[in-house]
């Protein structure tokens, strides 16, 4: 068996070079599957070489936190999940290259689930070829069994398995190989990265609602509006008031209409799929990956990052007294200057939304924004982008015939009735450059 080195055989850090299983880190980090993932390869060497040299009591994730995130010393990681994010992804990206470039591999390496300290184990000690019978009637192992933690290992020595057994690779593996979600859904969803799904904050709503103060992200991020105006006022005569709309988790219909719509357009790929609350998002998760943003500044605050890149920003007056819009930055022939929507969700008449592709800061990854100025809004850019002959249409409005990258925006007007959107309308695109 290859096992970590014991505390009495440390290895210095020049003797890493000839270790097999340090020279098997370095294969894996120069693959492609990591090629535009600089945070996963630091990640994989951090631990991959804290572990060689047995001090495993550093993996932890405050303390791989501070040391590879720049986290504040003694930050809480029930605040801040952004190293179980990037290890979940890590563990993708191994899968992705035991399954395609490393089949051949004679050792795997793995980090099992609970755990920040990776495992390297010989292939030839996990499998050996299987009797008849015991192809036939042996037990199978699932992620999420009792023996679940051996799962990944297997998927990600498969092709060895079927080079044993004279077989393909599973079917699961050939849906998601063969699989490509539909345009603009491919620049969300793709085997290369994770997908983070953030929807919106309906208690940020309300809280500026009640301080009719517009917000911002970095105030969100300070849990500021829940101390201010008419929520303080509220929280005094019930305490359990403030701590309800400052810590419960609470997003709309549309929203969670938007998700099941999402990850049915996800395909196979929504294993890589993950669904996130706003405040559980800290600026630096935006480095890398695939996000799909659901909501308006107004309700998801991490929209306003990306608001100076579009030609249609959303805009209001004093909030809770005058209805949102959208301002056309620079219209063109027969548009208009503004787009004013709804007063109140659930009232009758048209509303506006736009859908927008950009890249996300590091530009190796997208970003999906799907935003309303009401909750119908959203929810018809939703339907919209679901609906095949709709994409068919904003596709032909882009003037796009060879290539789907591309980066844009698009106005969409809904007709809503009780609630939900009757009808929706393309009125106007943009190419992002």
């Amino acid at each position: 068996m290859l096992v970590l080195a014991s505390p009495q055989q440390t290895l210095p850090t020049e003797d890493l070079s000839n270790d097999e299983r340090w020279q098997l880190v370095q294969r894996i980090i120069s693959s492609p599957a990591f090629h535009k993932s600089a945070r996963l390869r630091d990640l994989l060497q951090h631990v991959s070489e804290r572990a060689l040299h047995c001090h495993t009591c550093e993996l932890t994730e405050q303390r791989i936190g501070e040391a590879l995130f720049h986290k504040p010393a003694g930050y809480s990681p029930l605040e801040d999940s952004s190293v179980r994010v990037h290890v979940r992804q890590l563990r993708l990206k191994l899968h992705e290259y035991f399954n395609e470039v490393g089949r051949n591999e004679p050792l795997v390496v793995e980090i099992p689930k609970g755990s920040y300290v990776p495992s390297f184990r010989r292939v030839s000690e996990l499998i050996k070829p299987p009797s008849i019978g015991e192809a036939e009637s042996g037990p199978i192992v699932r992620a999420g069994t009792k023996n679940g933690q051996l799962g990944w290992i297997i998927a990600g020595v498969l092709a060895v398995i079927c080079a044993v057994l004279a077989a393909t690779s599973s079917p699961r593996s050939s849906l998601v190989a063969a699989y490509s979600a539909p345009w603009p859904f491919s620049a969300v969803f793709d085997k290369r990265h994770h997908t983070i799904v953030v929807v919106a904050d309906s208690n940020y709503g309300m809280q500026r609602l009640l301080t009719a103060d517009p917000g911002s992200l970095e105030q969100y991020l300070r849990n500021d509006l829940a101390n201010r105006g008419e929520v303080a006022k509220l929280a005094a005569l019930s305490s359990p008031f403030q701590e309800y709309v400052s810590r419960s988790a609470l997003t709309s219909f549309a929203d969670v209409l938007e998700v099941v719509s999402l990850m049915k357009m996800a395909g196979p790929l929504r294993d890589q799929v993950t669904v996130r609350f706003p405040r559980d998002l800290r600026i630096r998760d935006l480095d890398h990956d695939n996000f799909v943003f659901i909501g308006s500044p107004g309700s998801n605050p991490w929209v306003s990052l990306f608001q100076d890149r579009l030609n249609f920003r959303e805009t209001e007056g004093r909030v809770g007294e005058s209805a949102k819009m959208f301002v056309n930055a620079k219209p063109l022939h027969g548009e208009q200057a503004q787009y004013v929507g709804l007063r109140w969700t659930g009232s009758v008449g048209e509303d506006y939304a736009t859908i927008a592709l950009l890249p996300n800061p590091t530009h190796d990854g997208n970003v999906l924004i799907l935003q309303g100025l009401q909750q119908e809004g959203t929810e018809a850019a939703g339907r919209f982008i679901a609906d095949e002959v709709s994409r068919n249409q904003l596709w032909n409005a882009l003037g796009e015939h060879g290539s789907d990258a591309v980066w844009f925006e698009a106005l969409i007007r809904s007709r809503t009735v009780s609630g939900a959107p009757s009808s929706t309308a393309l009125i106007a695109v943009r190419r992002i450059h």
